[in-house]
């Protein structure tokens, strides 16, 4: 059943033997004998490729049950003798890693001796299934329908901000319709780059802005910011300590925009592994 999962997920018998330490044909004779034993064809094959029947289909959702109902069995009776343990594979938003969790990523694995954290930093949304990964940390003002379990961990606001110098001879800026005529550092892993959703705005809608300089990385505006190339929308952990210490100012406060949510998100649609239970507390406690 196991095996019959994981070609279905991944879509290819050698992709599903790598992902189980053994060979395709280990994984093919497998599958076989799973069809034997039910007396019902699960895939059909040719040299090339295969499909999954409808039969297999209504088979495939059953097992994925069954097998997490399983596994949900043995993690709650190891949670009770035992300690988060075991290689944690993480997905992490590139500046929310940088310029938050890292200098908290310590105080986890002191936590938890026994589990090995490998964190991969990237900004896109990765198919945890197909690229192995038990979890991942997704911040957005709200998630879309992925399939996905996710847990909300905390908020994060956002914020407009430039250099003391930028704001001295850049147009004056009173109202988000503003910015129109001002030099805006543009995060472009977005769905719109270029509208920046403010609150208070003229008839309710984002402004549409623009700027000389965009980047899908949020850490790579911070050098421009304080240059005074530009003024960006940006989350506050981004920038916080160039606020703190007056190297930034925020603009337009009383028009911040709603903070974005930070949610942990997992395939497991019956159970959370305790090591992703402990990383997700983690966070939340943090952020909290």
């Amino acid at each position: 059943m196991q095996a019959f999962r994981r070609v279905v997920e991944l879509r290819s018998l050698d992709a599903a033997a790598r992902s189980l330490d053994m060979t395709a044909d280990a994984v093919s004779k497998l599958v076989a004998q799973l069809e034997g034993d039910i007396g019902v064809r699960l895939l059909n094959r040719t040299t090339r490729t295969f499909s999954v029947t409808e039969e297999g289909t209504g088979f495939y959702e059953s097992a994925v049950r069954v097998l997490d109902e399983i596994k949900a069995a043995a993690e709650q009776a190891r949670s009770k003798s035992s300690a988060p343990a075991g290689t944690l594979r993480a997905s992490v938003p590139t500046s929310f890693a940088l310029m938050w969790l890292s200098k908290r990523v310590p105080d986890f694995l002191a936590r938890y001796p026994q589990v090995n954290l490998d964190l991969v930093l990237n900004d896109r949304f990765v198919d945890l299934v197909q690229e192995n990964f038990d979890c991942a940390i997704r911040i957005a003002t709200r998630l879309p329908d992925l399939q996905l379990v996710a847990r909300r961990l905390g908020s994060v606001d956002r914020v407009l901000v430039a250099s003391p110098g930028y704001v001295e001879r850049a147009p004056a800026l009173v109202k988000p319709e503003d910015l129109k005529a001002h030099d805006c550092l543009i995060y472009t892993q977005t769905m719109a780059p270029n509208e920046w959703p403010l609150s208070g705005t003229e008839h309710g809608r984002p402004v549409e802005v623009n700027g000389k300089y965009r980047t899908n990385n949020s850490v790579m505006m911070r050098h421009a910011l304080v240059a005074g190339s530009g003024l960006t929308l940006t989350p506050r952990f981004v920038v916080e300590d160039l606020l703190d210490g007056g190297t930034l100012v925020e603009i337009l406060r009383l028009h911040r925009p709603l903070p974005h949510n930070v949610y942990g998100v997992t395939a497991h649609h019956r159970y959370v592994p305790q090591k992703v239970r402990a990383f997700f507390d983690f966070i939340e406690e943090q952020m909290a």
